[in-house]
């Protein structure tokens, strides 16, 4: 954990997507797809993703519907966690995998050497062990492997390739009972030290080899005082089968697994309310409706790294926009440390900022619910072939802008 950070603190998340009992093949899948022309109305997935309501009286995104995840704490760097990871310890990353990016452009939560923190724990490893941890108190989804059978853990090495086969899905254990876990559960979220000592106890490793590297968001400068800001890292596992979950009745007080074109279709219908990195990257999962493919994808794409995107305001005249990196709008030179400003204005009309740029990557909208993702660029960290992206010259999600009553 980086004490040094005084404008964001650390977090992690993933996004859990998980199979149904009853899942199509994959070539009807694309049928589907293919054939229906609102993606909020598409139902042809053989998966759901877990969405999470936080409390109305948080103090960040009240009533949100957010993956789960949180803040980074100093025993996800312990150097206790060694022992835990005896066995993966002389592997790079523990087996995880060393990305391709180069380390100058590499987002600095994963590209700061965590040794020089005073932590022996790599960054890459450390904030998977929040990432799980996070998940089981906030959904009582345990993310583990039992140690007897870390043996058949697939690592990845320095020289892996892409065209290595894939694992499979991941299965999460049965071997503890409810109760157990229910106990262990209520200790972790007390204390989160209390994690390596339940990993210990149980005989478990924190799954980090089933998360793979997605994402990187910061959160934008607010429009009006004060705000928390997090620097998040993102990850995606693929799970076999959707486990039985539990909210932790404090911070968060429902949860909902859901298809991604249904949470857009909630959301468009103004069911629910999805934080805006939730609903861009739902709106690039309603690409592949088929969990062998979108498991294909992460896990081919999780060495190439990622990009850190930190959104900067802009409001028209007719409209509000969140502008991406890649954007022709989007600032060469961004003050990351700045505690307040990050919003541009301009008289210049929608059409016309349209018009006036070769490089869209935005969400535009005139209110909360008229929202689209504009995006014709190539994103920097990709696989070939990669289809998980937006598709065409401006393809219309229904993603919620950053409200600029709501600035995160």
């Amino acid at each position: 954990m980086n004490t040094a950070l005084k404008h964001w603190r650390e977090a992690a998340t993933v996004i859990l997507a998980a199979g149904l009992r009853r899942a199509q093949s994959a070539d009807s899948l694309k049928t589907g797809l293919e054939k229906v022309s609102d993606i909020a109305h598409i139902s042809a997935f053989d998966y759901q993703v877990l969405l999470l309501k936080r409390s109305g009286s948080s103090g960040f995104m009240p009533n949100a519907y957010v993956f789960p995840g949180g803040l980074a704490d100093a025993s996800d760097f312990s150097s206790d966690w060694q022992e835990v990871f005896q066995s993966f310890t002389k592997a790079p990353n523990y087996g995880i995998g060393v990305v391709k990016q180069p380390p100058e452009t590499r987002p600095p939560i994963f590209a700061t050497d965590r040794a020089q923190l005073g932590s022996p724990i790599p960054g890459d490893v450390a904030f998977r062990i929040c990432a799980v941890r996070e998940t089981f108190e906030e959904s009582g989804v345990l993310l583990a492997v039992p140690t007897h059978e870390e043996s058949g853990i697939r690592v990845r090495t320095d020289d892996a390739r892409d065209s290595d086969p894939q694992p499979t899905l991941t299965t999460l254990s049965g071997l503890w009972d409810r109760d157990v876990l229910s106990k262990w559960r209520s200790l972790v979220i007390s204390d989160s030290a209390n994690f390596i000592k339940m990993c210990k106890e149980l005989q478990c490793l924190p799954n980090i080899w089933a998360l793979h590297e997605w994402g990187n968001w910061l959160t934008p400068v607010g429009m009006h005082g004060k705000q928390r800001r997090y620097d998040t890292a993102f990850y995606i596992c693929c799970l076999r089968d959707t486990p039985h979950t539990l909210h932790d009745e404090k911070e968060i007080v429902h949860f909902k697994w859901s298809s991604p074109s249904e949470v857009l279709h909630s959301y468009k219908s103004k069911e629910i309310w999805v934080a805006p990195p939730q609903f861009y990257e739902l709106g690039r999962m309603c690409r592949c409706p088929a969990l062998a493919d979108l498991h294909r994808f992460a896990w081919q794409r999780s060495l190439e790294g990622c990009e850190q995107w930190l959104p900067i305001h802009l409001v028209a005249p007719d409209c509000f926009a969140s502008v991406l990196p890649g954007d022709a709008l989007y600032p060469e030179k961004v003050d990351r440390s700045v505690k307040s400003g990050g919003v541009m204005k301009t008289e210049t009309s929608l059409e016309e900022l349209q018009q006036d740029s070769a490089n869209l990557h935005r969400i535009v909208g005139q209110d909360p619910y008229s929202i689209t993702v504009r995006m014709n660029i190539t994103p920097k960290c990709r696989t070939d072939g990669q289809k998980l992206v937006f598709f065409g010259k401006s393809v219309h999600f229904y993603l919620l802008m950053w409200n600029l009553s709501h600035s995160v």
